[in-house]
């Protein structure tokens, strides 16, 4: 699945779209903040960043849709991804809103309890048994609630396949861009950095969606719960 996803993508590059859209208005967000926050003393940052990560989350639906659309050998035009995205983008954007609402309140709670170690388990814990919310919404078409429920049966089904998943999420996601920029950034100019910086996160979550698909797709429709 994932070495087959590699040229899927190559050949239908418009799964690549929409995770470069969100790229780059992370960048732009990233620019203007300062003017709105730096009066203030950073004041209201949160709100620039959720709505950075309700981006990411429509984009990387829409993404998942198209990957969906390949894997199931259907046309896979990006209006058609599009337009499914479209319709179902209340149900992503409230299963983004609840991912992400779930983590904060696993590590608000582990934060009375036991301090940073349990804080940082109980939030990889609670996103790991999340991780197919977005996928839920996107291809399930379930509503934002329900979708957190789907990701959570889903895993329960196929823990190692979902462990993996989230290994590859992590590594390709977080660690991947990071780590290429240290290695082969040196020199860049500040806007230079940031777009290839962008052009690689947008690389890696369109990768990333074909994975996501299948694996929610298999999981959820050709499974037995």
């Amino acid at each position: 699945m994932y070495a087959k996803a590699i040229p899927l993508l190559l050949r239908h590059p418009s799964i690549f779209v929409m995770p470069m859209l969100a790229a780059v208005v992370d960048l732009l967000i990233s620019q203007i903040t300062p003017y709105f926050t730096d009066a203030v003393g950073g004041l209201g940052n949160f709100i620039f960043q959720i709505l950075v990560q309700l981006v990411y989350g429509f984009c990387f639906g829409v993404a998942v849709i198209g990957a969906n659309n390949v894997w199931r050998n259907r046309r896979a035009t990006f209006d058609e991804a599009w337009e499914e995205g479209r319709h179902k983008a209340g149900g992503i954007l409230i299963a983004t809103i609840g991912f992400y609402f779930l983590v904060y309140a696993a590590g608000y709670i582990a934060s009375f309890l036991g301090g940073g170690i349990l804080q940082i388990v109980l939030q990889l814990v609670v996103a790991f048994f999340l991780i197919y919310t977005i996928p839920a919404a996107a291809i399930g078409g379930m509503p934002g609630n329900f979708a957190i429920g789907a990701s959570f049966r889903a895993v329960r089904e196929n823990l190692l396949g979902a462990a993996v998943l989230a290994i590859a999420f992590v590594l390709l996601w977080i660690e991947l861009p990071s780590f290429v920029m240290l290695r082969f950034g040196i020199g860049l100019g500040v806007i230079e950095y940031q777009l290839v910086l962008a052009a690689i996160r947008a690389l890696m979550l369109a990768y990333l969606a074909f994975p996501f698909a299948k694996q929610y797709d298999d999981v959820a429709f050709r499974g037995h719960w």
